[in-house]
């Protein structure tokens, strides 16, 4: 499954709305488990994990690469929500990883930027 993911990356593209877009405009349905003015957090379709989450700001940022310095404030609250998102399902007592994929080698698949929470199992190192 995880090498499926990195087939996609490998013809990702960063043009046109993104799948994320259409979710984030209710175009697409998602099990949203956290929103706010800056983010959404929901469930990902093909999850890596017991517990698989998507943090994705509501600003089409495409790579994490490509962020500005003007995106500070919003890049910590991505994490800060993550955090808080964790730690609401109890996961400080086992633990969760965090990951922002960049561009092709980093198996980026969809161009907006975007932080997975996984959980649920023993992550292995190291992760690539």
């Amino acid at each position: 499954m995880a090498n499926r993911e990195v087939e996609k990356a490998q013809h990702a593209h960063p043009e046109g709305e993104t799948l994320f877009e259409k979710i984030i405009n209710k175009e697409i349905p998602a099990e949203f488990v956290y929103e706010d003015e800056q983010c959404v957090v929901f469930h990902d379709v093909n999850p890596q994990a017991p517990t698989h989450l998507l943090v994705v700001p509501r600003k089409p940022i495409p790579q994490l690469s490509k962020a500005d310095d003007g995106d500070q404030d919003l890049l910590g609250h991505l994490l800060i929500t993550a955090r808080n998102v964790a730690l609401g399902k109890g996961f400080d007592r086992t633990g969760f990883r965090l990951v922002i994929n960049d561009g092709r080698h980093g198996a980026q698949s969809v161009y907006h930027l975007h932080v997975h929470i996984l959980a649920g199992r023993q992550m292995k190192w190291p992760p690539g």
